[in-house]
């Protein structure tokens, strides 16, 4: 059996920035063990896998230790290949997902995705997420992440994780957040439990940042960067129960995987 797979950083002008995902296309979907398998020898963040054609597609993604049911810098990653290399000639292309359909579309050089937006409620702070991440935030939301806001994008800078505190959280991962410098808002996620201890750039952080921000901001646009060390950029746009999704995404790699039996 043999696999093609491309390797691409997402949320990027250029490689060695932004999050990078492995992106493998799939005549058929094999069993989900070998997804699982590959997704762990890669080692990436996220993989995706996707089957089909003519501008709709599957699309499956997983971390190197559990499968997900959204990612967002791997489906921008997903569809540049299919756009760049897979010869995808629709204007935009439909992603049957977890989570519903997704929809990425071109964008000039980069692209723009639809996803659901995330609803955050306002909850009691955990002593392990304060022991977790050294400080404790000014305010703290949950949804599918905890969702922490500090003062400033300095206290963002310098929160120091403790990975193995933050892996007793009962959520996906934690998000921490403040108003930017320059931008609208700034962040860092971190998902040790997804064998994730620090995500460079993470799409679907953003759908429950963007709708946090342009309450409290008042305004629907909104820039955005993730503070990791490979650092990315986010453009957002609220949508009633939408986000909108713009980013840039270069390829680093072209491979074959081969699975002899």
């Amino acid at each position: 059996m043999r696999i093609t797979q491309y390797q691409v950083d997402a949320f990027a002008t250029r490689v060695f920035e932004g999050n990078p995902a492995a992106v493998c296309l799939l005549e058929s979907w094999p069993e989900d063990g070998l997804l699982q398998a590959i997704a762990a020898e890669n080692n990436l963040s996220e993989t995706a896998f996707v089957t089909g054609g003519g501008g709709r597609y599957q699309l499956r993604w997983f971390t190197p230790v559990a499968e997900v049911p959204l990612c967002g810098h791997a489906t921008l990653a997903a569809a540049h290949v299919l756009f760049r290399h897979a010869g995808a000639a629709e204007p935009a292309l439909r992603f049957a997902t977890l989570s519903g359909e997704l929809l990425v579309s071109r964008e000039g050089a980069g692209y723009r995705m639809d996803f659901p937006a995330q609803k955050v409620t306002p909850c009691p702070l955990p002593e392990a997420l304060v022991a977790g991440l050294g400080r404790r935030p000014l305010e703290l939301y949950a949804a599918e992440d905890y969702l922490a806001v500090f003062d400033s994008e300095e206290e963002v800078r310098a929160v120091t994780p403790n990975f193995e505190r933050l892996g007793e959280l009962g959520l996906r991962g934690v998000i921490v957040t403040a108003p930017g410098r320059e931008l609208d808002f700034v962040s860092r996620f971190f998902a040790p439990k997804l064998g994730i201890p620090e995500d460079p750039v993470t799409g679907s952080a953003h759908c429950a940042l963007a709708p946090y921000w342009a309450k409290r901001l008042e305004k629907g646009v909104l820039k955005a960067a993730q503070l990791s060390r490979r650092g990315g950029r986010i453009d957002c746009e609220v949508q009633g129960d939408r986000v909108v999704m713009a980013g840039m995404a270069v390829t680093f790699m072209k491979a074959e995987i081969v699975l002899e039996t």
